[in-house]
């Protein structure tokens, strides 16, 4: 538990789930608790959160994660942040190709049409976005109706 100028901040590990709580007063051992759930565009997910402590502090199994990032489209950040990361220090977009995807794979002679080229570019530029700030898209799924 820590304090911020927020409020206070706690982790739970409640078997093998961590909730985060946040409280305007510090928590006490034996006292009650309510959850205030806002009615904004994070009700849905606040709302799941809730349910799984609740769950989890009565012995009850959590139930499933509110959302679960693809595996591809876990490769494809790692992929983007390792590259992003290389960029920044300086790495060149063939040495970014060549530490990702292996030298075999790169010829010399076609390095400037070589589609590992571009690829590397699109990770670097989806790496930008994602240290820009864009990775709090992965804490907001996408709603099918929308």
């Amino acid at each position: 538990m820590r304090r911020a100028a927020d409020g206070w901040h706690a982790v739970l590990q409640i078997g093998p789930v961590e909730h985060r709580i946040w409280s305007k007063q510090p928590l006490t051992a034996g006292a009650r608790y309510a959850a205030e759930l806002p009615f904004d565009r994070d009700f849905e997910a606040r709302a799941h959160a809730a349910t799984r402590l609740w769950r989890a502090m009565n012995g009850r199994a959590p139930g499933p994660p509110f959302h679960r990032v693809p595996k591809q489209r876990r490769e494809r950040l790692r992929a983007a942040l390792r590259a992003v990361s290389a960029y920044l220090a300086g790495a060149t977009y063939r040495s970014i190709a060549e530490a990702l995807f292996g030298n075999a794979r790169i010829s010399d002679r076609a390095w400037k049409t070589h589609d590992l080229r571009s690829r590397i570019r699109r990770l670097v530029q989806s790496g930008l976005a994602f240290v820009r700030g864009g990775y709090r898209k992965l804490l907001r799924p996408r709603r099918r109706d929308e």
